[in-house]
C-alpha cells in the first residue's frame, strides 16, 4: 500500500473513536452514489445553455462517461435517467449497453416541466386533458423503469402559480393526489415512488409541493411504496436540513437524496462546495439512525438512495461529477468517525459543550489516509481526479465536437 505510513499514523490517532477502522472501511466500500445522466450533458442558466466540446450526444454516450466515473471511484454503479431527455426507441438496448459498461439504470426521473401543455401545470392543471396527459407520461416512466430494471421513480413537479388567484390551491392538491394514486398503483411491489419538494421556482407565489411536510403527507396517503426525497438545494436560507432528515428517519419515510450545493437557491453546484459541514451533519443523523433500537428506523437509514443532482455550466462535466462524489465520500467518512457513545453520554449529562465537541472533532479529522487506503483496497486510484486527468479520456471525447445532448 503506497500510503502505509500515513494510514498507520491515522490509525494510531483514531483509536477508541467508537468504530473500528476496519468497520469504517467496509461502510465506505458499501456506500453507493448514483450519478445523473443530465450531469454529463450540456446545461446552463435560465439565460443560456453553454455548450462544451466532448459532451455526450445521446444516452448511450452518457453511460460511457458515467462508467469512467464508476471505474475511478468504485462507488457509482448506477445512472439516473430523465424522460424525455433520455428517451430511446429500445430501452432493453440501453440497459444492455449500461450493463456492458458495468452499470445499472437507476432512478427514472419524469420531466413534466418542458412541454408547452404544462405551462400552467401538469398534474395540477385545471384542464382534465392535460392532467391525463401528465399521468400517462408518468405511467410511461413506470413502464420504462420496468423495462430497464429500475426500482425507483424519482418525481419532482414544477407545478405552482405566480400570482394570487391564478389557481385553486385546494383543487390542485387533490388533482395531484388523484394522478399520483394512479401512478402508485402501477408500481410493482418492490418499486418505490420518491417524492421531491421545492419551496419555490419556477413558481413564485405558491408551489404545489413546497416542503417536506407536504411530500410526507402525500407519501403517507399513497402508501408504503411512497417516500420523501430530500434535495439539499431545495430549501430556504438557513433551513436545518439535518433536522428534516432526522424527523423523516424516525417516521420511516426518508427514501433518498439529491446532493448538490446551494448558496442562494437551487444552485445545482458541486456537492459540499459551499457548506460541507451541512453534508457531514446530514450523514451524522443517518449513521445515528443506523444504531437505533427500532429495526424499522435502521432499515430506513440503510435503504436510502444517494444521488447527485447537478448541472455543470462552467466546469468540465466528468471532473465536476468526480469532485462531487469525492466530497460526499469525504463527509461520509468523517461522520463514520463520530463517537456516538460519547455524544449520548454528553446529552444525558446536559453537557452542551462536550456534545458539540464530539460532533465537531470528527468533522475536523483529515480522512485522506483512510480514503486512500479504501480506494487502494477497492483497486481504484487513490486520487480519482488526478487519474482522470492522466487517462486521456478528456482528449478522446473531444472528437464528439459541440452540440451534444442538453438537459
Amino acid at each position: 500500500m503506497m500510503n502505509d505510513r500515513a494510514y498507520a499514523l491515522f490509525e494510531e490517532q483514531q483509536k477508541d473513536r467508537g468504530i473500528s477502522l476496519s468497520e469504517a472501511k467496509e461502510k465506505l466500500k458499501a456506500l453507493k452514489i448514483e450519478t445523473p445522466s443530465w450531469g454529463y450533458g450540456d446545461s446552463g442558466t435560465r439565460f443560456k445553455v453553454f455548450q462544451q466540446e466532448g459532451v455526450p450526444r445521446d444516452p448511450f454516450e452518457k453511460m460511457e462517461d458515467a462508467s469512467v466515473v464508476h471505474k475511478l471511484t468504485g462507488i457509482c454503479p448506477s445512472v439516473a435517467i430523465h424522460i424525455p431527455w433520455d428517451r430511446v426507441d429500445d430501452y432493453g438496448k440501453l440497459k444492455a449497453h449500461a450493463e456492458q459498461l458495468g452499470l445499472a439504470i437507476g432512478a427514472v426521473n419524469p420531466n413534466l416541466f418542458q412541454d408547452d401543455d404544462y405551462k400552467f401545470g401538469s398534474v395540477t392543471n385545471v384542464k382534465a386533458a392535460i392532467r391525463q396527459k401528465a399521468t400517462e407520461q408518468l405511467l410511461e416512466c413506470v413502464d420504462i423503469a420496468k423495462q430497464t430494471g429500475s426500482k425507483e421513480i424519482s418525481l419532482w413537479l414544477a407545478d405552482g402559480t405566480n400570482y394570487p388567484g391564478q389557481g385553486d390551491i385546494r383543487k390542485r392538491k387533490n388533482w395531484m393526489y388523484e394522478c399520483l394514486a394512479e401512478v402508485y398503483e402501477a408500481l410493482d411491489d418492490d418499486m418505490r415512488l420518491l417524492i421531491e419538494y421545492k419551496f419555490f421556482e419556477p413558481a413564485f407565489y405558491h408551489t404545489d409541493l413546497a416542503d417536506w411536510g407536504m411530500a410526507y403527507n402525500l407519501a403517507q396517503k399513497l402508501g408504503p411504496k411512497a417516500e420523501v426525497l430530500v434535495d439539499t438545494g431545495h430549501h430556504a436560507q438557513g433551513t436545518n436540513i439535518e433536522h428534516i432528515v432526522a424527523y423523516l428517519l424516525d417516521e420511516k419515510r426518508l427514501g433518498g437524496f439529491h446532493f448538490n450545493s446551494r448558496k442562494y437557491a437551487d444552485d445545482d453546484l458541486i456537492a459540499g462546495a459551499h457548506n460541507p459541514y451541512e453534508l457531514f451533519l446530514i450523514f451524522s443523523q443517518i449513521l445515528d439512525a443506523c444504531r437505533d433500537s427500532d429495526p424499522n428506523v435502521r432499515k430506513t437509514a440503510e435503504h436510502i438512495s444517494y444521488m447527485l443532482d447537478q448541472c455543470h455550466n462552467l466546469e468540465p462535466k466528468i471532473p465536476a461529477v468526480l469532485r462531487s462524489v469525492m466530497n460526499v465520500q469525504t463527509q461520509f467518512a468523517k461522520a463514520l468517525l463520530i463517537n456516538f457513545d460519547e455524544v449520548k453520554k454528553a446529552q444525558e449529562d446536559h453537557d452542551v459543550l462536550a456534545a458539540e465537541a464530539a460532533i465537531r472533532e470528527a468533522f475536523e479529522i483529515d480522512v485522506k489516509p483512510l480514503l486512500c487506503a479504501v480506494r487502494e483496497e477497492m483497486n481504484v486510484p487513490p486520487d480519482p481526479l488526478k487519474a482522470y486527468a492522466e487517462s486521456g479520456y478528456a482528449e478522446k471525447i473531444l472528437a464528439r465536437g459541440k452540440g451534444g445532448a442538453s438537459w
